[in-house]
This record gives structure tokens, sequence and C-alpha cells, in this order.
């Protein structure tokens, strides 16, 4: 009988274990040289979904500042709208107190020129004035001034060999305004030239200096 070497059967493990390694390392170079190509990694993916989402902020934050606006805007359209609608209500109110305190006035100013306004009376119709003046009641109307029918209110008609356009001779009743709105027009008797006067004096200057050169001009010494 011959005797069997024990272990001469069995195959040394060395060899394979180096393979393995081997393998492992050439699939991890390859994993390595795959990388631009291949699927993008979490961190890639977290990054893009937070860009969108700072776009989609952005634009809302754009549309929510432009409503602002439009609001603000808005807003100081409506202010201004009030403020004017505000101011035309007072000076309307205050016109139709001073309209209703007008014949009151006039009195006064007719017992003025009586020479009646006297003692107390004159006390209250000068604080009268005095506070429909601070109110912005402006008195208007003087003898002389040309008359304007935007202003005046022609109640009485007549000819004047003195005056050259339509003139106020007399104040029947005086005008007021408050600012550039007229409540009521100055009430005056107007007067024209007297038809001819002009071509008459013209005819007077004419027929003078005619005579003069029909004489032959003055003597010379």
């Amino acid at each position: 009988m011959t005797e069997e070497t024990p272990g001469f059967d069995e195959k040394p493990e060395g060899p394979s274990d180096a393979a393995d390694s081997e393998e492992a390392a050439q699939g991890a170079g390859s994993a390595d040289k795959a990388g631009p190509g291949s699927a993008p990694s979490g961190e890639e993916l977290v990054e893009v979904g937070l860009k969108a989402q700072l776009d989609q902020a952005q634009a809302a934050l754009n549309e929510r500042t432009a409503d602002l606006q439009r609001l603000q805007a808005e807003y100081q359209n409506y202010r201004r709208r009030v403020e004017r609608d505000r101011v035309t209500v007072k000076e309307i109110a205050v016109a139709n107190l001073l309209s209703e305190l007008l014949p009151t006035l006039d009195d006064i100013g007719r017992a003025r020129d009586h020479g009646e306004l006297v003692g107390g009376f004159k006390s209250v119709a000068e604080s009268l004035e005095t506070i429909v003046a601070k109110m912005g009641l402006q008195q208007f109307g003087k003898e002389g001034e040309p008359f304007d029918p935007l202003v005046h209110e022609a109640l009485m008609h007549s000819y004047a060999p003195d005056v050259t356009e339509t003139t106020c001779v007399q104040i029947l009743q005086p005008g007021y305004r408050i600012g550039e709105r007229t409540i009521r027009p100055a009430r005056v008797a107007v007067a024209e030239p007297q038809p001819g006067a002009q071509g008459a004096k013209g005819e007077g200057e004419d027929a003078g200096s005619g005579s003069e050169e029909e004489s032959g001009g003055p003597d010379k010494g």
C-alpha cells in the first residue's frame, strides 16, 4: 500500500484572492472614469430644486411688488381727488353763506353813505365786514373803470361827451368775488361816447387847420 500525502489535493487560496482584489480595483476605476457621464448625484438634485424654488419666489416677489406699487398709486390719486373735492365743497359752502349776507352788506354800505353808521351799529358792521373779508370775500366795482360784461351788470345807460369808451359812471351795487369766482356782478350805470362827438371833433380840427392855411398862416414878424 502506498501512503497518500495529505494536502496535495487542496488548491491554494492565495491566487484567487488576489484576482478578486484586482477585479474590485478595476471596478472602482471604471466607476471613477464614468463620473461625468453618469446620473446626477443627490447634491446636484438638491441644488437644482433650490434654484427652482428661488426663481419661483423671486417671480412672486416681483408680482407682489408691482401690485403694491399699483395700490400705492391708486391711493395717492384717491387722496388728491378727496382733497380736491373737499376744497370744492368748502368753497361752495362759503359762497352760499356769503351770498346770503350780501343784502346785509348792501344795507351797511347805504348806511355808511348816508352817515348813519354810528355808535354800536358801526362796531357790529365793521366786525361783520372784517369776518367776511377773512373768509375771502372781496368787493369790486369803481366809478370810472371800463365796463366789462363779465363782471359788470349794466342797469342804466346814457351818453357822455367826456368818455372814449363804455365806462361805469355810477356803482348802484358793488360786486363781490371769492378768489377768481364772482358771486355777484357789480350793478352799474354806464355811459357811452356821444354819437358824432369824435367826428365833430375831427372835423373841427380839420376846419381850423384849413382856415389857417388859407389865411397864409400866422403873421410873421
